[in-house]
């Protein structure tokens, strides 16, 4: 199909959707016609061709030449939309739901919906004005109006969930039916998954056209949360294999979901990775919360970069059974939200004992989360030499340091990062195997890294443009089992030293960074983190202060976090995005 020459002109949101197709007259004097007999009532319910927005691809050399021109050459992209993606396939089951919904409803929805956080969504459901099935039509909707925008997309979403409307009546059914029920906080509430995540009903594909047919069972952590009544709403695009794949490629990029970009400058800022998809969606508003993971830095990153709340626990908090692997060291699923509450609700949501993750005996207690507002206390928070420049971070510190925290000035330590990038090789070329084994569908085409090497060499053009030189850097490692088990343990036992006698000498309670810049060092030392928004920069990109504790502290980040969101407020809905 020839690409599209036109631009849809309306801004996202804008309550007449346009035909998005070639116009000509005939179809302007139609549409204005049916959009002016609509306003004044004449035909309400009728209006059902006018919003049948479809997507075509568009001829994206120019914005191309734009981004080849950025200063920041990881914005040098060589192509935005998915070669092997047709959007319309998103939201086709939904049409008739859509359609009937309709602009109007939409934009009455918009104030009680846009930046609500869950509390918010369920009193609101509590009074009779919003049902699971509007909150859950009002997504589908936005994400069919933005993503169908030329000049507003944002590549955010691999899949959509074709039950999710369905999902959501039963719910709100049963809601109908047990008014005295007790219900999680997550009942009702869509949610969206990073796309290494398995959810039955869809394709699990780490953005990779070689798991392009992997619809397989639910994930771990998917049961939980489905057992707690939240609505799966889809899959979110990722740097694909969790940016563990090439070398050149830009953060957000994956053949099955195409360029994720920004909501706060589409090709000013990238998403960071690999949670791309989770933070950009999130960002924009299109479900209410997201599940991310990390490996080091891919909960961290995009979230600072799109001005959410990201907790990346510590591994062994979360299930990974049924997550796609770069490693069983280091992984784990956790949050992107938009307050600290949200990010308490999703996590609870997520928790369980699971006997088949070999890091999930590490528990020993309940590791639900409390979100509360409680003071500093005295609480001891490092202040890192390295950001003594850095004007957010300072005024970050005064802040805290005015309402009760202890500033404690502390240097970065040296810590052993040599063989960082072969131990996440190593352990994803056993990893992966298991997955592919125990996790994946009879139909996926691979059965190891090997096999995903030899798929993608048969066409680098749409399989691997920027190329897989982290794949080949794997297929030539040669570890014994106890080679390998040698580098992970000075690795992680020499990071875990370094930040122990960090937080023991200068007795510190958190320790304080910006954005993903520490992210490596608390995965080795296995420390959870917390990013929230701190403001943004003059050109509006977001900043986010990072908040890192000891092993299995994540009640006390949640706790410091709460009381610096409530000081600041510092999030804000991307402009063009309201």
């Amino acid at each position: 199909m020839p690409e599209q020459q036109s631009r849809r002109r309306h801004q996202p949101g804008h309550p007449w959707p346009v035909v998005h197709r070639q116009s000509s007259m005939l179809m302007n004097r139609v549409t204005k016609s049916f959009i002016a007999l609509f306003a004044s009532g004449l035909v309400a319910g009728q209006l059902l061709a006018a919003e049948d927005v479809r997507w075509q691809r568009y001829d994206e050399s120019r914005d191309l030449a734009t981004l080849a021109a950025h200063e920041n050459e990881g914005m040098h992209y060589i192509l935005l939309n998915s070669k092997v993606l047709d959007k319309n396939t998103l939201w086709e089951g939904f049409a008739d739901e859509l359609n009937s919904f309709g602009a109007a409803r939409y934009q009455e929805l918009k104030p009680l919906i846009l930046e609500a956080g869950i509390a918010e969504l369920q009193a609101a459901v509590a009074v009779g004005d919003l049902s699971y099935e509007e909150l859950t039509t009002f997504y589908l909707y936005r994400i069919r109006d933005i993503e169908s925008d030329d000049g507003a997309y944002l590549n955010g979403l691999i899949a959509l969930n074709p039950q999710a409307i369905e999902r959501a009546r039963e719910l709100d059914r049963a809601r109908a039916s047990a008014l005295e029920m007790d219900r999680d906080p997550i009942y009702g509430i869509p949610v969206l998954l990073k796309d290494n995540v398995n959810a039955e009903g869809m394709a699990t594909t780490a953005g990779a056209i070689a798991l392009q047919n992997n619809f397989t069972g639910d994930a771990f952590i998917t049961e939980r949360l489905k057992e707690k009544g939240a609505i799966i709403l889809g899959k979110a695009n990722l740097s694909e294999w969790a940016y563990f794949f090439c070398d050149d490629c830009p953060s957000g990029y994956s053949a099955m979901g195409g360029q994720t970009l920004n909501p706060y400058g589409r090709f000013e800022f990238n998403t960071g990775g690999s949670s791309a998809g989770s933070g950009a969606t999130i960002a924009a508003n299109y479900a209410a919360v997201a599940v991310g993971s990390e490996t080091s830095g891919s909960i961290l990153s995009p979230s600072s970069a799109n001005s959410l709340v990201g907790l990346k626990p510590s591994t062994g908090s979360l299930s990974r059974s049924g997550v796609v692997p770069i490693s069983a060291s280091l992984d784990t699923a956790g949050p992107m939200t938009r307050s600290v509450a949200d990010a308490v609700i999703l996590f609870n949501a997520m928790t369980g004992y699971d006997q088949a993750d070999t890091a999930m005996p590490l528990l020993s207690e309940d590791m639900s989360l409390i979100y509360r507002e409680v003071e500093f206390d005295g609480k001891r928070l490092g202040a890192l030499d390295i950001f003594a420049d850095n004007s957010f971070y300072t005024d970050a510190l005064r802040l805290l340091g005015e309402n009760g925290a202890a500033i404690v000035d502390v240097v970065m330590p040296e810590y052993d990062r040599e063989g960082f990038g072969e131990l996440l090789g190593v352990e994803m070329v056993r990893d992966l195997a298991l997955y592919l084994e125990h996790h994946a569908a009879d139909g996926v085409m691979i059965d190891s890294v090997y096999s995903l090497r030899a798929f993608n060499l048969a066409d680098m053009d749409a399989r691997a443009p920027y190329g897989q030189a982290e794949v080949d850097r794997m297929v030539e490692l040669n570890y014994t089992a106890e080679e390998m088990e040698a580098l992970r343990a000075r690795l992680q036992n020499g990071a875990r030293a370094a930040m122990e006698e960090l937080f023991e000498n200068n007795n510190l309670d958190v320790l304080l960074s910006v954005n993903n810049n520490s992210a490596g060092f608390a995965a080795l030392a296995n420390y959870p983190a917390l990013t929230i928004p701190m403001g943004y920069q003059e050109d509006g990109r977001p900043v986010g202060l990072t908040l890192i504790a000891p092993s299995f502290s994540e009640q006390l980040l949640i706790d410091v976090g709460a009381k610096f969101e409530a000081l600041t407020n510092a999030r804000r809905i991307p402009a063009g995005y309201q």
